[in-house]
């Protein structure tokens, strides 16, 4: 009976969000209940415990206190830096996980959760870092990091995106099973491949790998299958006797490299590197490898994450995606009596009048909302004939006067999928402003020019085909159409200020 409720209670928590201190109260049921399983009889009754949760957040164990080891029972203070360089210090449980620790500051900076939201191990000596896997503990984590690394909040959008578009992460040309077979394998039969351990999935192709201890890179055949990664002594062969190992992938983890050629003299700008779990600070244990372009990189990355982790990656891409369809049994607000008497309100006129269609008064209420929020920002900013022209100052996908390698950076630290953008000053012609949109993993430029109309000013970037009395115009019609663009515009690049 006491097992059963425990695993009904797990299942509740992986289906739904809870408050960090409520998840940490199943983790102590779940691992505690598998102590005891695992080393006692519940067979006996002289064996059985009580668990009693107190204020204090502590264990009392009436009978087993001493043997059971109380995993939980303590907190760790961890620093969290976001992009403008400013920390925030977090009191957090041993067992909090990297997705509860992003839950936390999300809803302490006020941001909107989205679940793209993730936590970066950064270490500016090594120029790597790494998106934190959703199941990973924080405290074990920053146990393996050196005094000069850092955790990152930041916006990841890909880090689950192969499962939504599997076949742009994956080309055939680097899937072994589509060369040998000369067939394309269809997307839900290469992701089953690589979650299922009875498979035996791998990944080919040429990579430069930078010799141990020394500053020359040469370029090699490699593959990567579960066992490891290898690399041919002979051409592209892939026979065991022309094979050597390079790197483990159970006790280790896959990094970017962000100052690649700077710092290694790398070929290309698309390096990243395997890492030892047991490595703090030494550079001459680093596996340093290269790709030829940024979806090389992205699928043997990619593949890395797949073969460690396997399912669970799976799990952790569905779990938000469960919570959400729970939460949408629930999503009509319960009102009170006092709001079922309102109505909507049109007082533009001279006279007000009672909004009947519903549509009309959700678009009314969108339209208070907007204003609201330009009054706020701009009461004391500028004149009310100047608010086209800065009411996108406020809004989360304007970066202001970023230059094109900035707007490049953040990109690329925030995913690289389709339809990610930002808009900012122009560097060439100070009235005009630049949208920064990424399609197929490669960062595109279009320039909004500014266009006079019967003294009113407009905004356009297809030469005033299409014009906007604003940028928050522009960027709404544009994610709803494509227009002239590659594709719509679909996650803003953002930066958030702890």
């Amino acid at each position: 009976m006491g097992r059963y409720m425990i695993s009904t209670m797990i299942v509740f928590e992986e289906n739904c969000w809870l408050h960090p201190s409520i998840r940490l109260l199943f983790q102590k049921w779940f691992v505690l209940n598998d102590f005891i399983t695992t080393n006692y009889s519940l067979r006996d009754p002289n064996k059985l415990f009580v668990l009693l949760y107190s204020n204090t957040s502590t264990l009392v164990l009436p009978n087993y206190h001493e043997i059971i080891p109380n995993v939980f029972s303590f907190t760790q203070i961890v620093k969290v830096f976001s992009e403008d360089g400013l920390g925030k210090v977090v009191e957090i449980p041993a067992g909090m996980t990297a997705r509860d620790l992003c839950q936390l500051l999300v809803y302490k900076s006020h941001c909107v959760d989205d679940n793209s939201w993730a936590l970066v191990e950064h270490h500016p000596l090594l120029g790597l870092e790494r998106c934190l896997e959703d199941h990973e503990l924080v405290i074990q984590v920053q146990a393996s990091m050196s005094s000069g690394s850092r955790f990152l909040f930041r916006k990841n959008y890909a880090k689950y995106e192969f499962f939504r578009n599997t076949h742009t992460f994956f080309p055939e040309h680097m899937v072994a099973w589509c060369q040998e077979t000369n067939r394309t394998i269809p997307p839900s039969q290469l992701l089953q491949n690589f979650l299922a351990t009875s498979s035996c999935p791998e990944i080919q192709g040429y990579l430069y790998v930078k010799d141990v201890g020394r500053k020359s890179w040469k370029k090699v055949y490699m593959f990567l299958r579960r066992s490891g990664l290898y690399c041919s002594a002979k051409g592209t062969s892939k026979e065991p006797r022309h094979l050597q190992f390079l790197a483990d992938l159970e006790d280790s983890s896959i990094f970017t490299v962000i100052t690649g050629k700077k710092l290694h003299g790398a070929p290309t700008d698309y390096e990243f590197c395997i890492k030892p779990n047991k490595c703090r600070g030494e550079s001459k244990e680093l596996r340093m490898l290269c790709a030829e372009d940024e979806q090389g990189r992205t699928c043997w990355m990619t593949a890395f994450r797949l073969f460690k982790y396997g399912i669970v990656l799976y799990q952790n891409y569905k779990i938000p995606l469960q919570r959400k369809t729970l939460l949408s049994h629930f999503s009509a607000p319960v009102r009170s009596v006092s709001e079922n008497s309102l109505v909507a309100m049109d007082f533009s006129g001279r006279i007000g009048r009672v909004i009947e269609n519903p549509l009309e008064a959700q678009s009314a209420a969108m339209e208070e909302g907007h204003a609201w929020r330009v009054r706020h920002h701009l009461l004391y900013i500028c004149p009310l004939f100047f608010l086209p022209a800065v009411i996108h100052i406020a809004q989360m996908w304007f970066h202001g006067r970023i230059t094109r390698e900035e707007s490049h950076r953040l990109i690329h630290q925030q995913g690289q999928v389709d339809g990610l953008f930002l808009l900012r000053v122009s560097q060439s012609n100070p009235k005009a402003f630049v949208l920064t949109l990424c399609h197929h993993q490669k960062i595109k430029h279009f320039q909004i020019l500014p266009c006079e109309e019967d003294g009113q000013v407009f905004f356009s970037l297809d030469d005033g085909a299409t014009k906007f009395t604003d940028l928050i115009q522009l960027v709404e019609f544009y994610q709803l159409n494509r227009g002239v663009l590659p594709c719509k515009l679909k996650h803003p690049c953002t930066v958030v200020a702890l």
